[in-house]
């Protein structure tokens, strides 16, 4: 029958939990004995079968046990098959096998596969016991978190292939043209929903694209992924302006989940004299120009997202653009999140205000990153959703320095 003993507990020492599954009760009765001797604080439980041992690892609302003692000969299962069976159920529990004096190898065979040390009955007393107790807890410890590492490391090494691979290279061979991204998803991954691009032509024409589908789910970042290897294609392809954001939209119908999908989506074509600009809007913000003071592009032209209304035809306006011009596409996570406890959200009039504010503008770099961390500060911590930024900004004086080399 299974029992339960508690060892005298030292002042200011937490009671360790310890399940000894042992079929002897002459061997159980010592065990208890020489934790009692040494006044260990362990409170031991006893089962006398691997199935017993494994109901009270698996029982639920219960205290997790930290150790677990095994007799490597029990009625139903002996060695190693009687490890396994534990160890399948142990949790965060260290094992300590017990083996007897003339069966010493199968403790080291059952350390080998999986257990954190062996004991040979007879040769242990009350201060070996415990330290070993104490041991094989901190070893397990030390594993496990060991293996959180790896894996954490492997995690993050495998998001970084990712990244690199789904997130987009911008594509400029103009030395006037300066580019900066941040993409930041609203929850754990490696992407969301929004997505980006900055492809240059042949001509000499600048493309610049930013979206966001709506949700947050993996499906909606590969749909995303999608939209945006679509466009880059199409441009570089040589399809018409008019013509991208209808075959988008077609792509967008073919490949969501469900009709309730829709994204929305900016797009800007700059002239090769990087004079002037058209932008297409769909649901989406215009984009901030960012001169001597900040001001968001005319979006009064803005048409339905992708995938509202299938089959409509979406209207542009030129942009004149002077030398030294910047625009900062973004989506709606950097300006939705909260300004306080209360409704209020940023939106873009308080975009504006913050870069008014921040010391790094108009730098592209300095700027974006100043904007999100005043905006993830007003939010109260971590925007919930998805936040990208492109700022494009054209440098005339970078052609001069390059043609004076």
């Amino acid at each position: 029958m299974d029992q339960a003993h508690v060892a005298p507990g030292l002042p200011g020492v937490g009671v360790v939990k310890v399940l000894l599954v042992e079929d002897d009760e002459g061997d159980a009765f010592l065990v208890s004995e020489l934790l009692d001797e040494d006044a260990a604080p362990v409170q031991i439980d006893v089962a006398t079968t691997v199935a017993a041992a494994r109901q009270r690892l698996q029982r639920p609302g219960t205290t997790p046990y930290d150790c677990v003692l095994l007799d490597l000969g029990l009625p139903d299962a002996n060695g190693l098959d009687a490890l396994h069976a534990v160890l399948e159920v142990a949790d965060g529990a260290a094992v300590l096998c017990l083996t007897g004096l003339d069966d010493e190898h199968r403790g080291v065979a059952a350390a080998a596969a999986g257990a954190q040390d062996y004991l040979v009955k007879g040769q242990v007393d009350g201060q070996l016991l415990r330290r070993s107790i104490r041991y094989a807890i901190e070893r397990k410890r030390a594993d496990e978190q060991l293996r959180a590492l790896y894996a954490s490391e492997l995690r993050a090494a495998e998001n970084a292939r990712l990244e690199r691979g789904l997130l987009p290279h911008p594509e400029v061979a103009d030395p006037t043209i300066g580019v900066t991204t941040r993409y930041r998803p609203g929850r754990e991954a490696v992407l969301g929903g929004d997505f980006y691009d900055v492809v240059e032509t042949d001509d000499g024409t600048l493309f610049l694209l930013i979206g966001d589908v709506a949700g947050h789910g993996p499906d909606e970042a590969a749909l995303g992924v999608c939209l945006r290897i679509a466009w880059r294609t199409l441009v570089l392809a040589g399809l018409d302006r008019e013509r991208l954001l209808p075959v988008l939209e077609d792509v967008l119908v073919r490949e969501r989940r469900s009709e309730e999908v829709f994204a929305t989506l900016c797009m800007v074509v700059v002239a090769p004299d990087r004079s002037s600009a058209r932008v297409f809007l769909a649901g989406h913000p215009a984009p901030l120009l960012l001169g001597e003071s900040p001001e968001q592009l005319p979006d009064e032209l803005v048409g339905p997202a992708l995938g509202v209304l299938p089959g409509v035809v979406w209207g542009s306006r030129i942009v004149e653009l002077s030398p030294g011009w910047r625009l900062m596409l973004f989506t709606d996570g950097i300006v939705e999140g909260h300004v306080g406890d209360g409704s209020e959200r940023l939106g873009v009039p308080g975009l504006l205000a913050l870069a008014v504010q921040s010391p790094g503008y108009p730098d592209s770099g300095a700027l974006v990153d100043d904007l999100i961390a005043r905006a993830r500060e007003l939010h109260g911590g971590d925007l919930s959703d998805d936040l990208a930024v492109v700022v494009v900004g054209h440098e005339p004086a970078a052609q001069a320095a390059a043609g004076a080399r």
